[in-house]
């Protein structure tokens, strides 16, 4: 160990780590430094005992193998590392391991099952393609087919690792490619077997909800042809101890939960069930529901496969009716008398029910639940027995009764499987339980390793056998390989004292039990056997040590288990039984049974114990009744072991990656368990142990070939390879050769590696440091002449822009100088006069403030006087009314204090007799002074009169005066008034002329902004309209190239029909030579009709008759085959063209619908054209209403201005301003009701136009003098015109295009309708005639064909009929012109006189021989008809025509015997030759259809021939291509148009033909020419192979280059050339070549790991480029060839670029477009390095390529479909050629042919 070498060190959570060595190791050293993966340094210290190192880890290239035995160093964590590579990074769940196939669970769906995977896999060898389940199962039926002999797939592994899905897999395998369509049923029979069998023999248990509890061996059948006939069904290990028992967390067998989930079925009430709770054998694991799991839904299911599997719904009652039992028996108690005894209750209800469901009696079952009868030598008595006994009796009784339910099932699936044809050999799939340990482990444990003992066995002697072939056909020293046998084991097990021998001899002791047995074994083998051992702390178990693992065994129960008792009388009663299908299930035991259905009773097997005979000897009975379950196993596993040793066999071990189910989740602990167990470590030990690394002399010369020097390079490949390596590696114990091989020890490969590295990695530095100080002078020398040149540039400009700006400066400073002097005076005097007038306007805004401050202050001072006096005044009034309340409140005290003084005075005599005297004397002095007072009043009173006389005088004096004055002031003011309003009008004129003046340009430029605006709408409406034109536009591309799609999957779809049909037409032909072999004594008709594999011809046409075009022309071909004469050929014929000229028709009315279809979408255009102009109008209506309010405010603001800013004599009614202002808006107003009329016209105008979109509704016509206020040109008003009559043009026109598109879609329909009714009429008429006996078919076919043929005679009749009347109507108009031309030479004659005739002399006439002119016609005799198509057609050799001959010659030739025929007006003739000339092509296709020159040859004359009656057929499409010579050669008589389908038909048959014949040449080439032939020598290397034989990518004299392939192309291309094949018909077959070239070569690299690499991509990108030259040589790169190879081209760049960051992937994304999500995350997950440079693609990485193209919506299939068949076109290519020059050659030997 040197260092930074990587290690494996043992780890307790990874079970292996890896870490690199920071120090070497020295011999001694005790202690090891490593460094982890994650940084972390440690010291690992070795075992001071063995002083083990820990094992190296492999190259970086060598992880991810197809095969683990081509890794360098073959251990146990370099096997763990290398699967969990594949299974996490690669997302690979297959691996090989030697002979063996790894399949790990990945538990989700993948989508590498399919149809073509299958097809991929299919004939390639083992080691060409991927590991897969697929190639194993191709290997065994390749390896049955190739050896004769036997094979078998044994496929094992623990519950829920996938083993019955692995077995699925390989059964659809062996039906697919055996090529039996008519057998396929069997597999989806033995598919349709798998819900039953899963409910009877599968439960859930802690490891698996759906474990299997029982393993099966499936033998499918084949014939000598290797075809499926059959298959048969043996199953093991049935554990039959779960029905009455379940641990915890765990279930019964499915069947119980789902019939107590369906109880509530109307059929199901009579068995009484109920919730699964409430049976003792449903409800003790505590767990009666799965999550996800609907049992009801799986009762259905599991109903139906019954059905399938033939088994009646009595049958299925009656299975329901014991399964039932079963529970209901479950639920049955004992009470306990003593000890010694037990009873059942009486009228107990579960027994009740079970004995009504049995159809037993209830008194003899509760009798012998609880009692046995014992037979002795002398007499027989009955014993009762205890409560235990009794439960224990009861249980076996339900096991034994489900085990015979369980074999009854499995007979019946073999019944149904059953072949009916002799087998010739078969291939078994062992589906088997694999190595178990449980914490607790009993006597199903023991069997189940036991029998893996022996696998194992049987698997380590085929893998040593397979090694011992190896060396001894390699011719190398063999060496004995120590390898582990496990024989002991099985001694220990199996041998006489062995476990199962004690055992049972323990069963035979009366009072035998677990503890003395366990004694027993003690005793024998403690130790005395090294594989045996015991428990420190238990005395009742007991150890073994398995080839897997050490697994101590429980003894308690192994007696019981092994024993199985079932008492006699128990099995009696239920005999006694009415129950027919119970009696079938106990009658079947009395029968001799092959131990092969045996099986443990832990498992137990499927074997009935046999009961006694009711008058058998008892001493014969009991000896058969004793008869061990571990005996009966033993020998069902003998047999097996023979049955597998008598064949071949492949292995498939299934690994459950983890416990919890999670996808694509790696547990290494789990893994490596059983790894252990399965033996695939063991494989790779016996492997290590010799030589495990091979390689071919070729392989290892072109791997290390950069070893070597020029010198040791020798023409002796292997001379080379041994020279090389004595030099590299010195022992010679470290290799061997062989005769083809190289061997290697282990670790010799991976030094090799490095050496190789190193050399590579020295070799690398070297050219990059050359290449890189090259570049790098290269690059000095550039840039020191470019800086030299720039530096010239420079300084020579840098010198001229330096005497620029010495000018530019001098000039400047003079432009400056003057621009300064003008620019200071003019700022001067500007601020001068700025200054002046600031100081005006400051001086008198100073002064007109103080004034205003002044007059302020002065205002304020009056203000004050005013406020303050009123504040003095209020406040004194306050004080004042104060003062005075306060002195009423103070007095009216005082007084209120008087008065209560005078109260009390008042009382006394003497008080009122003083006031008495002083009031006598106070009312004389009041009376006095009342007395002066109304004297002054009176004297007051006068003068104040005398006054208002004086004063009403004066002042009406006054006011006369004041009346006549202001008479004259007002004068005076009107006068002034007057001058002054006619001043201020004149001046308010001036100024609303202003104003007028300066709105109408407010308005002008208005207008000018609303028409730029409006003609900026018009351009945005346009370009928006013209945008959604463009969508249109590209939608309607699209929508044409889907319709070309769909009418390419039609035609597709149409040829595929064709080529069917003459699939169908060549099977008929075989069987029609098979008949002619035989006797036949009945007619023709009866012996078609006799033969019942005929019939499905017919059913088949009866299913196609509903399928398409083509699908029509099936039933009366079939028909006109059916016919032996050519007579009957011929006037089938014609029925066959009124069909064929039906499906043309109805064509045409495709096509023409496919016409109405785009015209449609024109209009729909146009309508959203018009929608659009209408929103226009609708947004222009809405701007006019919102400027006509802002108009409205504005007049309503001005007006409120006005009012608020004149003065009232101006602004009143009668003033001229106000008539002024009133006028004006008059004229707004007007102006305002103008504009509400046009929008009420626009409105009208937009639901006018809405409505002339509806269908019938004519558009209201509105005048155009409304629209002219619009605006001022008018041009908006004469756009809307014209938009108003393109709608009503598009209007009409659309009401009369759906008039006529309804019209046809109604007669279509008819049309569609009638058809399906003939079509129906035509089905049923075939249906009876196919459930009629033989005879009455007979008769009614018979029948049928006179209806026919009197339906033809009188089509013919109306015929004749009308062409007898065009005959006698062209004879009268003869007769006619007939009667013309002699009067007109009567008349003539007349006209010469007779002596100008005897006068005139005799002169002799030189009458030159006239050449012959040809008609370009042939003329033959009708009975050299079969002698043309003879010479012409059959044996016509086409290589001497193609060489010798004008192309197309026999096409040119038939095609003038035709015209011939047509010519005479002779149709029966023109009918016979046609219909021979197809019949003759079909028969030379047929007899030579694998040779590529005849059927090019063919394909090319009946295109030739088919283009000739298209070009003269008269049809004016075709005529325009013609000469006029030409276009006189035209057909007169008939047109043939039907048949020119039937050749079309011909023609696409031919085509399909040609494909698969240069498909079956090009196939074996494509692989090893694209893919493992180095076309670019020594930039791929070959990696190490494994023990899988791959194809050497080295070109052998025998393999295939790119060289071979483009030579077959040339070969391909000018044979199609020399037959004068079609231009566009050789494109679309070298397009068909390429796209098979090209998914064949994806196909291969998206299923091998080994060729997805760098170097592989560049390899393919050259071959692609040379086959794009070959494309360019031909002038074919407009074929379309090279577009097929774009998905192959895209793989090769996702090969080549980098993948590591997300611009990587953003790239990928973009340019992978060709290629499937799918298939770019599979060749990122196959991405292997071939070096060390080459980096891995990061899983990260993957996950972002998946997250970006999440979005994509592709097909989720892998693979291309190489069969694919691109639909064939033959566009019109008319000849040149005239016919009347075409000569017939001698050497065709048509000498009774005559040109005419």
């Amino acid at each position: 160990r040197t260092y930074s070498e990587e290690v494996w060190i043992p780890d307790p959570e990874e079970v292996w780590k890896s870490a690199e060595l920071l120090k070497d190791y020295k011999p001694g050293d005790k202690v090891l430094q490593l460094r982890l993966e994650e940084g972390k340094e440690l010291e690992y210290c070795l075992d001071p005992k063995t002083k083990e190192l820990p094992p190296l880890r492999n190259p970086d290239i060598l992880v991810g193998e197809n095969d683990l035995t081509a890794l360098s160093y073959l251990h146990e964590p370099a096997v763990l590392h290398n699967l969990k590579v594949r299974f996490i990074d690669s997302k690979l769940i297959y691996t090989y391991c030697g002979i063996v196939l790894v399949a790990i669970n990945p538990y989700e769906q993948l989508p590498i099952y399919g149809e073509d995977i299958i097809n991929a896999y299919s004939g390639q060898n083992m080691g060409d393609m991927d590991p897969h389940i697929f190639a194993v199962a191709e290997e065994a039926y390749k390896q049955m087919a190739r050896d004769e002999r036997n094979q078998s797939i044994i496929v094992s592994g623990e519950s829920g690792a996938g083993k019955t899905v692995s077995a699925k897999y390989a059964m659809r395998y062996f039906a697919t490619v055996s090529g039996s369509a008519s057998e396929a049923n069997v597999e989806e029979k033995v598919l349709a077997s798998n819900p039953i069998m899963e409910s009877i023999g599968n439960a859930k248990t802690t490891r698996n909800d759906n474990s299997s509890r029982f393993g099966k061996y499936i033998e499918i059948g084949f014939d000598k042809r290797y075809r499926i006939i059959g298959a048969n069904m043996r199953t093991y290990l049935l554990e039959k101890s779960r029905v009455v028992f379940q641990a915890e967390e765990e279930r019964n067998y499915h069947i119980f939960y789902q019939l107590c989930a369906s109880a509530a079925l109307p059929e199901f009430k009579t068995l009484r069930l109920g919730n699964a709770n409430f049976f003792h054998y449903t409800k003790q694991g505590g767990s009666p529901m799965i999550d996800g799991v609907d049992d009801a839904k799986e009762m259905v299911n599991t109903r139906q496969a019954c059905t399938l599997l033939g088994i009646s719904d009595s049958y299925q009652m009656g299975i329901f009716r014991i399964l039932a039992g079963i529970l209901h028996l479950g639920n049955v108690e004992f009470a306990s008398r003593d000890s010694d005894s037990c009873t059942v209750p009486p009228k107990h209800e579960p027994l009740t029910i079970f004995c009504d469901l049995m159809g037993v009696e209830y008194e003899e079952m509760s009798h012998w639940l609880c009692h046995r009868k014992l037979a002795t030598a002398t007499e027989t008595y009955i014993k009762p027995i205890s409560k235990l006994h009794a439960i224990n009796a009861r249980d076996a009784l339900a096991k034994h009764i489900y085990a015979n339910l369980f074999n009854w099932i499995v007979d019946h699936v073999n019944k149904a499987l059953h072949a009916t044809v002799k087998q010739h050999s078969f291939i078994g799939v062992l589906d088997i339980y694999g190595f178990e340990t449980f914490e607790i482990n009993s006597f199903e444990q023991f069997c189940i390793n036991y029998a893996n003992e022996k696998l194992q066995q049987q698997f380590n002697m085929h893998v040593f056998k397979l090694e011992q072939e190896e060396y001894m056909k390699e011719q190398i020293p063999w060496t004995l390989i120590d390898f582990y046998d496990n024989q002991p084991c099985i001694n220990l097990i199996e041998a006489k004292m062995g476990v199962l021998d004690l055992l049972d001899e323990e069963c035979k002791m009366p009072k035998g039990s677990d503890d003395s047995w366990a004694q027993k074994l003690y005793n024998t083998h403690l130790n005395k056997c090294a594989l045996f051992e015991k428990p420190r702390m238990s005395n009742k178990a007991f150890i073994i040590k398995h080839f897997a693992d050490k697994v101590e065994y429980q003894c308690e129960g192994f007696l019981e288990k092994n024993k199985d008792t079932v008492y006699e009388e128990q099995i009696k009663v239920l005999k006694s039984s009415k129950f027919k299908l119970l009696l079938e299930l106990f009658q079947d035991e009395e029968k001799v049974l092959s131990p092969t259905s045996a099986t443990p009773s832990g498992r137990v097997p499927l074997s009935r114990m046999p009961i006694k005979p009711a008058k058998a000897r008892p001493g014969q009975a009991s000896k058969e009744h004793k008869k061990t379950v571990g005996h009966q196993f033993r020998n069902s596993l003998h047999l097996l072991m023979e049955t597998l040793n008598a064949t071949t066999p492949h292995y498939v071990r299934c690994i459950k990656p983890n416990d919890f189910k999670f996808p694509f989740t790696f547990d290494e602990k789990r893994a490596v368990q059983q790894l252990r167990a399965c033996g695939v470590l063991e494989t790779i030990r016996i492997s290590a142990a010799g030589f495990p690394s091979r390689w071919t002399y070729q392989e290892f010369f072109s791997r290390y070939r950069v070893l070597m020097k020029q010198k040791d390079v020798l023409g002796d490949r292997k001379q080379t390879c041994k020279n090389v390596l004595e030099k590299l590696i010195q022992d010679k114990d470290k290799y061997q050769f062989g005769k083809t091989k190289i061997f290697f020890r282990a670790g010799q490969v991976a030094y090799l590696e490095k050496i190789r590295a190193d050399k590579l990695r020295a070799a690398c530095i070297r050219i990059q440091k050359t290449i890189r100080g090259w570049l790098m002078r290269k690059k000095y020398m550039r840039m020191r002449r470019a800086a030299i040149t720039i530096q010239r540039h420079v300084r020579g400009y840098q010198a001229r822009c330096y005497a620029t700006f010495l000018r530019r400066t001098r000039a400047a400073i003079t432009i400056q100088k003057f621009q300064r002097m003008y620019v200071v005076r003019k700022r001067y005097r500007c601020m001068r006069d700025a200054t002046i007038a600031l100081q005006a306007l400051l001086r008198g805004y100073m002064v007109r403030n103080k004034y205003q401050m002044m007059l302020r202050e002065h205002k304020c001072v009056v203000l004050q006087k005013h406020v303050r006096g009123w504040l003095a005044r209020r406040r004194y009034r306050r004080t004042l009314r104060a003062i005075v309340y306060l002195q009423c409140c103070y007095r009216r005290m005082m007084a209120k204090r008087e008065l209560k003084k005078l109260k009390i005075e008042a009382r006394s005599v003497e008080r009122y007799k003083k006031l008495h005297i002083g009031l006598e004397n106070k009312i004389m002095q009041l009376q006095r002074k009342i007395d002066e007072q109304n004297k002054e009043y009176k004297s007051l009173l006068e003068k104040m009169n005398s006054l208002e006389l004086t004063y009403s005088t004066e002042t009406e004096k006054l006011r006369s005066d004041v009346e006549r004055l202001r008479m004259s002031e007002e004068e005076a003011k009107n006068a002034t008034n007057r001058v002054l309003s006619l001043q201020e009008e004149i001046a308010k004129l001036r100024k609303e002329l202003h104003q007028t003046q300066s709105e109408k340009k407010s308005i002008e430029e208005r207008a000018d902004k609303y028409k730029h605006e409006t003609e900026q709408g018009w351009n945005s409406h346009f370009g928006s309209l013209l945008s959604v034109a463009e969508s249109m536009e590209k939608k309607l591309v699209e929508e044409t190239k889907q319709l070309e799609l769909d009418l390419n999957d039609e035609r597709l779809r149409y040829q595929n029909l064709l080529n069917e049909f003459s699939r169908l037409e060549e099977r008929y032909d075989d069987l029609k030579d098979e008949m002619n072999l035989m006797v036949v004594k009945s007619s023709n008709i009866s012996v078609f009709l006799s033969f019942p594999s005929l019939f499905p011809i017919f059913t088949h046409c009866r299913a196609s008759l509903c399928c398409g075009r083509g699908a029509l022309l099936d039933l009366p071909l079939l028909f006109l085959k059916q016919e032996p004469s050519e007579k009957k050929a011929a006037l089938d014929m014609s029925l066959f063209l009124k069909l064929q000229k039906r499906v043309s028709e109805l064509e045409q009315e495709k096509q023409s619908l496919q016409d109405e279809l785009d015209r449609k979408e024109e209009q729909a255009l146009l309508l959203i054209l018009v929608c659009a102009e209408l929103e226009y109008e609708s947004l222009k209506r809405q701007e006019l209403e919102s400027e006509n309010k802002k108009l409205k405010n504005e007049l309503n603001e001005l007006q409120k201005a006005l009012t608020e800013t004149r003065a009232p004599e101006v602004t009143a009614p009668g003033a001229p301003a106000y008539r002024v202002l009133l006028d004006q808006l008059t004229s707004v107003s007007e102006e305002l009701e103008v504009r509400k009329e046009e929008v009420l016209i626009l409105r009208s105008q937009l639901v006018s136009q809405k409505e002339a979109i509806q269908p019938k509704v004519n558009p209201t016509v509105q005048s155009p003098q409304d629209y002219h206020m619009l605006n001022e040109d008018g041009e908006l008003w004469l756009a809307y015109e014209g938009l108003k009559q393109a709608n009503r043009l598009l209007e009409s026109q659309l009401q009369s295009q759906k008039k006529s598109h309804e019209n046809e879609l109604e007669s279509l329909r008819g049309e569609i309708q009638s058809l399906k009714e003939e079509n129906n009429r035509q089905q049923q008429l075939l249906a009876q005639n196919l459930q009629l006996p033989p005879e009455a078919r007979i008769e009614a076919s018979l029948q049928h064909e006179i209806t026919r043929l009197t339906n033809e005679n009188l089509d013919l009749m109306e015929q004749l009929e009308k062409q007898d009347k065009t005959v006698r109507k062209l004879k009268k108009q003869l007769k006619v012109f007939a009667k013309k031309i002699g009067e007109l030479e009567v008349g003539q004659m007349e006209n010469t006189s007779p002596g100008q005739i005897i006068d005139e002399p005799i002169r002799p006439v030189n009458i030159p021989r006239k050449e012959k002119d040809f008609q370009g016609m042939l003329e033959y005799k009708k009975e050299d008809e079969q002698k043309l198509v003879k010479n012409l057609i059959l044996e016509l050799k086409p290589r001497g025509v193609a060489v010798n001959l004008i192309p197309g010659l026999p096409a040119y030739i038939l095609f003038m015997c035709v015209r011939h025929a047509d010519y005479l007006n002779d149709d029966q003739k023109v009918r016979s030759l046609l219909t021979s000339t197809i019949n003759g092509i079909k028969k030379v296709l047929k007899k030579r259809g694998d040779d590529f020159e005849t059927v090019s040859f063919w394909l090319s004359n009946t295109c030739r021939f088919l283009h000739c009656l298209k070009q003269y057929s008269g049809e004016e499409g075709f005529m325009k291509h013609n000469t006029p010579r030409q276009n006189e050669h035209c057909l007169t008589n008939f047109d043939l148009a039907e048949y020119r389908q039937v050749l079309s038909d011909l023609a696409i048959q031919i085509y399909q033909q040609l494909v698969r014949v240069l498909e079956n040449i090009l196939q074996p080439m494509i692989v090893s020419g694209m893919l493992e032939h180095e076309t670019i020598q020594g930039v791929s290397g070959v990696k190490p192979t494994g023990l899988r034989k791959r194809t050497s990518s080295i070109a052998d004299e025998g393999t295939y280059t790119l060289d071979s392939i483009i030579r077959q192309l040339n070969s391909f291309h000018s044979v199609m050339c020399q037959h004068g094949m079609d231009p566009e018909l050789i494109k679309q077959v070298v397009k068909q070549m390429f796209y098979i070239i090209g998914a064949i070569t994806l196909n291969n690299l998206l299923l091998r790991k080994d060729m997805c690499s760098w170097s592989k991509g560049m390899q393919i990108r050259y071959n692609v480029s040379q086959l794009e030259e070959w494309l360019r040589d031909k002038n074919l790169m407009n074929s379309g060839a090279k577009e097929t190879l774009e998905p192959l081209i895209q793989a090769a760049q996702l090969l080549q670029v980098k993948k590591k960051t997300d611009e990587d992937a953003e790239a990928i994304c973009s340019m992978c477009n060709a290629l499937t999500t799918a298939q770019i995350v599979k060749v990122l997950n196959l991405y292997t390095p071939v070096n060390e440079f080459e980096e891995r693609v990061l899983v990260s990485f993957i996950r972002t390529i998946q997250v970006r193209l999440r979005d994509r919506k592709d097909s989720p299939q892998l693979l291309m479909d190489a069969k694919h068949i691109f639909p064939v076109t033959f566009p019109f290519n008319p000849s040149s050629l005239a016919l009347e020059t075409i000569q017939i050659p001698a050497s065709l030997g048509l000498g009774f042919i005559s040109r005419v």
